[in-house]
């Protein structure tokens, strides 16, 4: 029985595995792990692999999941590259790699490094048909995932938690969370007809832009109050204001257009953040 839908043979196959490989929103989720690795100071490259492998993995496992679910089961998709079986052994192969990525670290780390990486896969699994039907667990299982990225890529590098990384995360779930309130507004009117209740749907396209805007201004708030504290460096003020540039220009273009923009504006607000916690050049300066 074929794994892929739209033809027979290895290549074929591949072509349909490969596609549900979705760079935009896969990237977020490494370089948040590589980003919590970077916060514990030297890097064990070993440690770090094994950990991306496993993020990689969860994010996979969540769009197989997503596509078999709107395409086969619920009919919502007009196509999908991956047979009901292929779907299935997709989602074995990715669930395997965590779970082995999980020993791993459970060995070489211990069991709080597994507790901070299991929960990312229970999210991107359940994320279809579960948590995208309730307007909060839809709009944070993504934003929760790059939360836990950065705790876990912190933690198997170091084998303890702090208030850093415990500040990024929760910059980067009110963040995202704002993002994914307006990328939810662009099916708004299709959302509606099948009753799936994104906050868009719940409160409406206008309100659901100001929560959205609300969320961003206050993670963005954070990040000042932080270093202002001292908590983060001083130079990590620069990401926000380098995200609030994009955001005014995103505020007034359409749905689609403010996610694209939006997204590549977390890219800038993440390397920026990367950049003044690994050199601190105001330190460097003085």
């Amino acid at each position: 029985m074929s794994l892929a839908r739209t033809g027979t043979g290895l290549e074929a196959t591949a072509r349909a595995f490969w596609s549900q490989v979705h760079p935009v929103f896969m990237t977020p989720p490494l370089a948040a792990s590589l980003f919590g690795a970077i916060l514990g100071g030297e890097i064990d490259p070993v440690l770090a692999i094994v950990h991306v492998a496993a993020m990689f993995a969860a994010v996979y496992t969540a769009h197989v999941k997503d596509g078999y679910v709107d395409f086969h089961v619920r009919g919502e998709d007009d196509d999908h590259p991956l047979t009901e079986r292929g779907c299935r052994v997709a989602l074995a192969l990715s669930t395997g790699t965590v779970a082995v990525c999980c020993g791993l670290l459970f060995v070489l780390v211990d069991w709080v490094a597994v507790a901070l990486t299991v929960p990312t896969w229970l999210i991107a699994y359940h994320h279809a048909p579960q948590l995208d039907t309730n307007p909060v667990t839809a709009t944070t299982g993504y934003p929760l995932g790059i939360a836990l990225c950065v705790l876990g890529g912190f933690y198997v590098q170091t084998a303890t938690v702090a208030a850093v990384p415990l500040g990024f995360a929760l910059v980067f779930l009110v963040l995202l969370s704002g993002i994914k309130v307006i990328d939810d507004t662009q099916d708004y009117a299709y959302d509606r007809s099948i009753r799936k209740r994104t906050v868009a749907v719940a409160v409406g396209p206008a309100r659901a832009y100001t929560i959205a805007y609300g969320l961003m201004g206050t993670a963005l708030t954070l990040v000042v109050g932080l270093a202002v504290a001292h908590v983060f460096p001083p130079t990590a003020a620069v990401a926000a204001l380098a995200f609030a540039a994009v955001a005014a220009v995103a505020r007034r273009a359409t749905p689609s257009i403010a996610t694209m923009l939006l997204i590549r504006g977390s890219y800038v607000f993440l390397a920026v953040l990367v950049a003044a916690v690994r050199f601190e050049p105001l330190q460097i300066l003085l």
